[in-house]
């Protein structure tokens, strides 16, 4: 009778179901969240080197490069991720270079998540004076 029993898999198929819906359903979460983070780096790495590209212009300022960085991560990803922004001289091999940087919240759970844990820099070739 015990035998029986243990070969009957009545019933295990709504069981199998859930469980192996529940781990491929966080693992889609997983990966859709971890695209989100990269999405977000990527476009901060991208409003840094812009801003750091415009304000190595001849005729701006590091304060106009970091206007329009914030700018940039305002419009694409929201005012929370544009608070953090910085710029300054540097140097890259023997040539001036101007650099932005911004630091912001690395997305852990849709948009929020640990806020200064995300540092990028953007650097561009500074445009002499002539």
């Amino acid at each position: 009778m015990t035998t029986r029993r243990l070969d009957d898999d009545r019933g295990s198929a709504p069981v199998e179901f859930v469980l192996v819906g529940t781990l491929l359903t966080l693992v889609l979460l997983a990966v859709l969240q971890l695209a989100l983070a990269l999405h977000v780096r990527t476009t901060l790495i991208d409003a840094a080197a812009e801003g750091a590209r415009f304000a190595a212009l001849a005729d701006n300022s590091l304060e106009a490069g970091v206007e329009r960085s914030r700018e940039l991560i305002a419009t694409a990803i929201g005012p929370r991720y544009a608070g953090d922004v910085g710029a300054g001289f540097g140097t890259f091999g023997e040539h001036p270079v101007v650099v932005v940087t911004v630091r912001a919240p690395l997305p852990m759970v849709g948009l929020f998540g640990i806020d200064g844990a995300l540092e990028v820099s953007g650097r561009a070739a500074l445009e002499p004076l002539r």
